[in-house]
C-alpha cells in the first residue's frame, strides 16, 4: 500500500474539510496502481476563484466575499451547487468541489466537479438584496469565464433554490443574448424557466433509492441483525430542509417510521413515528418543529442523532458526527444526505461498531444526476417524453385491445388507463435516477466486498471514482 501524504485530521479546532477529503482520497488511492503524478492531478483543485465585490444595502455599501472552485477538468463542464452561508470559506468550497468530482464519476455523470459559495446569511438578508448579490456574483463569473453550459454549470445548494437559479439564468442570458444553449448554464431552475420536473426533490429521493438498495441485500442486513427492506425500520433525520424533508417523506412512504427529526431549533421524538407532511406544515406556520403535537422535545438538537434507531440520515451540514458523539450513535446504517457530515475520526468509530456508513459522494448524488438530465434537456431543447408518450400509449392500448379480444375479458377504464399510460418527464426522471443509484451502489459494494483490506464503504466509493477519472485522463494520452 502507498503511504498517505495528506496530514491527518485529528481535532475540530484545526479541522480542514478539504484535508479530510484528501485523506480519504489517499486512503483509497493506496488500493489502486495509478502513477503518483496522475493521482496528484486528480486530487488537486484546478481553479480557485475568490472574489470580493460591493453591493449597496440600504444607504451603505457592503463588500461581499464569494468563491467558485473548479476542482477537475477531466470532464467539462464542471458542475456543482452554490451555497449561501455565513460560514462559507475557501477550504469548504474546495472540499465540496472535490466531492462533486468524485460524486459525478461514481454515478457516471460526465462532469468535472465544481462548487460555489457566497458568505452571507440568507435568513437575515432581504429578498431584494439577495437578488442584487446573486446577479452581481453571476456577472463576476461571466467576466472570468467561470459559467456557461460548456464551461461550468452551477446548481442549488444549502441556502439557495429555484429562485436564485432563475436570477442566475436571467443574468447570464442578458449578458449572452445570442447563446442558443444558454439555459444550460445552470440547473435547478423552475420548470417554467426550462427546469425539469423532479429536480427539487431529486437529492432526497436519491437518498431513499440508495437506502432501498442498501437494505435489499439479505446477507448485509443479517450481519446487522435487521430484516431486508425499509418497512418498519426506525429512521432519524437531521435537517428538514430540501434534502431532509424529501428523505424523511419518501422513507415514510416506503413504510419506515421516522421517529425523530433534528433541526437548528432543537429535536423532537415519537417512537410511533412522526407525520412528515404535517410536521413540515407545522414548521412553516410556527417557525419551529418544537411543540409538534404528539412529539417529545429532546434536550438539544444533537440529542436527536443519538436516538435509538435503525437508520440515521444526517441531511444538514458537514461535521455533525464527530469523535465526541459517534460513540453514542445507535443507528446501524448511516446514510449521508448532507455533504461531509461525518469526520474521519467519527467514521472509524462507527465502522468499528459494525455500522454501515453510506458515503455522501454516492448517497446524495441524486441532485447532480437529475441536474444532468436537466442539462441534457436544455441542450436538446425538448421535454423528455414529448416525442414518444402518445405513441407509447397508443401502442399499449392496441396490445390491451388485442388481449381483450383473445381472452374475451374486459378491463375497466381505470385499469386500461393505468396499463396504457406512456412515460411523462417525471416518470423518466425518476426511472433514470433509480437506475443510476442501483447501478452505482452495485459497483461500490462489489469493490468493498472484493477487497478485504477495505474497511469503509467510503474508501470503496473513492476507489471506484479514482479508477473512472484515471481512465479518462489516460484516454487523453496525458499520462502514458
Amino acid at each position: 500500500m502507498k503511504k498517505s501524504t495528506t496530514p491527518k485530521v485529528n481535532d475540530m479546532e484545526n479541522y480542514s474539510f478539504f484535508d479530510a477529503v484528501c485523506e480519504s482520497f489517499d486512503k483509497a488511492a493506496a488500493y489502486t496502481n495509478h502513477p503518483k503524478g496522475l493521482l496528484e492531478q486528480i486530487k488537486t483543485c484546478n481553479s480557485v476563484y475568490k472574489m470580493n465585490f460591493p453591493v449597496k444595502i440600504g444607504d451603505e455599501y457592503q463588500v461581499i466575499e464569494a468563491y467558485r472552485v473548479q476542482h477537475s477538468h477531466h470532464r467539462t463542464p464542471t458542475k456543482g451547487g452554490i451555497r449561501y452561508s455565513i460560514h462559507v470559506n475557501e477550504d469548504e468550497v474546495k472540499a465540496l468541489a472535490a466531492l462533486m468530482t468524485y460524486k459525478c464519476a461514481i454515478v457516471d455523470v460526465p462532469f468535472g466537479g465544481g462548487k460555489g459559495g457566497i458568505k452571507i446569511s440568507p435568513r437575515n438578508t432581504d429578498v431584494q438584496t439577495l437578488e442584487r448579490i446573486t446577479r452581481r456574483y453571476t456577472a463576476e463569473l461571466v467576466k472570468k469565464n467561470f459559467i456557461g453550459p460548456g464551461i461550468d454549470v452551477p446548481a442549488p445548494d444549502y441556502g439557495t433554490g429555484e429562485r436564485e437559479m432563475s436570477w442566475i439564468v436571467d443574468t447570464y442570458m442578458s449578458l449572452n443574448p445570442t447563446s442558443v444553449d444558454g439555459y444550460g448554464c445552470v440547473t435547478g431552475k423552475p420548470v417554467s424557466q426550462n427546469g425539469i420536473q423532479g429536480r427539487r426533490e431529486a437529492t432526497g429521493r436519491g437518498v431513499i433509492y440508495a437506502l432501498k438498495e442498501v437494505v435489499s441485500y439479505k446477507d448485509d442486513m443479517k450481519a446487522l441483525k435487521l430484516t431486508p427492506g425499509l418497512n418498519g425500520k426506525r429512521v432519524v433525520v437531521q435537517g428538514l430542509g430540501n434534502v431532509g424533508y424529501y428523505s424523511a417523506l419518501y422513507a415514510q412512504q416506503e413504510g419506515a417510521l421516522v421517529v425523530a427529526i433534528a433541526e437548528l431549533e432543537g429535536a423532537i421524538y415519537n417512537p410511533k413515528g412522526l407525520d412528515i407532511k404535517k410536521l413540515f406544515e407545522f414548521r412553516k406556520e410556527t417557525g419551529s418543529i418544537l411543540g409538534f403535537p404528539g412529539s417529545k422535545t429532546l434536550a438539544n438538537t444533537m440529542a436527536g442523532l443519538e436516538v435509538d434507531c435503525d437508520i440515521l440520515i444526517p441531511a444538514a451540514l458537514e461535521n455533525q458526527l464527530t469523535e465526541h458523539n459517534a460513540p453514542n450513535i445507535k443507528a446501524k446504517i448511516i446514510i449521508e444526505g448532507a455533504n461531509g457530515p461525518t469526520t474521519p475520526d467519527a467514521e472509524k468509530i462507527l465502522v468499528k461498531k459494525g455500522a454501515i456508513l453510506v458515503p455522501d459522494m454516492y448517497a446524495n448524488a441524486g441532485g447532480v444526476t437529475v441536474s444532468y438530465f436537466e442539462w441534457l434537456k436544455n441542450l436538446s431543447h425538448v421535454r423528455f417524453g414529448r416525442l414518444q408518450k402518445r405513441f407509447d400509449e397508443g401502442s399499449n392500448r392496441n396490445i390491451l385491445d388485442a388481449v381483450e379480444k383473445l381472452t374475451g375479458k374486459k378491463l375497466s377504464a381505470a385499469q386500461k388507463n393505468a396499463l396504457s399510460k406512456g412515460a411523462d418527464e417525471i416518470d423518466l426522471v425518476n426511472s433514470g435516477l433509480e437506475e443510476t443509484m442501483i447501478n452505482s451502489y452495485g459497483q461500490i459494494r462489489e469493490t468493498f466486498k472484493n477487497n478485504k483490506d477495505i474497511k469503509e464503504m467510503r474508501t470503496a466509493a473513492f476507489v471506484v471514482a479514482i479508477n473512472k477519472i484515471a481512465s479518462d485522463y489516460l484516454s487523453m494520452g496525458i499520462f502514458p
